[in-house]
């Protein structure tokens, strides 16, 4: 992830990824198969990751709106680590040359999609969020204004991720919630 990270991924080779991990090239094909293999590999592990993380702050127990807070507080976080730059430089690369690995991308982006629009109808039935929603479409504006916010932090780096962090949060609450607190 590092060398995808710093290098971009035309850059993860086999042979830059065993030099990087202090093993031979063969050690990390043999492992992963493929250049495909390798990074659902590196999917599969960020969205367990982010699941293991999101177990650990008790967010299934949290009101859904604070729920959905603590998610894309934790995107955010990640913007300033190897994995979430290796993450979103492997999905533009997907992207930009149109490989099947927008499949995987997808899966993944789907059992997020359906976790929030989860969370929605939740906050729905607790009257937290206003009824009038529709889950499955707010659920994909929130994670596409991550996604947008993510590609647009990869092009320009000095992008104050701190402030529109706090401006989505707000957004979603005053948007969602069935009584919007004060700024």
């Amino acid at each position: 992830m590092s060398v995808v990270a710093d290098r971009g991924a035309s850059a993860a080779t086999f042979e830059e990824i065993g030099r990087e991990g202090g093993y031979s090239r063969s050690l990390a094909a043999q492992k992963f198969g493929s250049k495909r293999g390798l990074i659902e590999a590196v999917i599969v592990y960020l969205q367990r990751r982010r699941e293991a993380i999101m177990e650990a702050s008790h967010v299934s127990e949290m009101p859904a709106l604070e729920a959905i807070d603590n998610y894309v507080e934790s995107h955010f976080s990640d913007l300033n680590n190897h994995l979430g730059r290796s993450y979103f430089m492997l999905l533009a690369a997907a992207v930009a040359d149109a490989t099947s690995m927008r499949e995987a991308f997808a899966a993944s982006h789907e059992r997020v999609r359906i976790w929030l629009k989860a969370l929605l109808q939740r906050g729905q039935a607790d009257g937290d969020i206003r009824s009038d929603i529709d889950p499955d479409s707010a659920a994909l504006m929130i994670g596409s204004l991550l996604l947008g916010v993510s590609i647009q932090w990869l092009i320009d780096p000095t992008t104050d991720v701190d402030r529109i962090q706090s401006t989505s949060i707000e957004t979603i609450r005053r948007s969602f919630a069935t009584h919007p607190a004060e700024p």
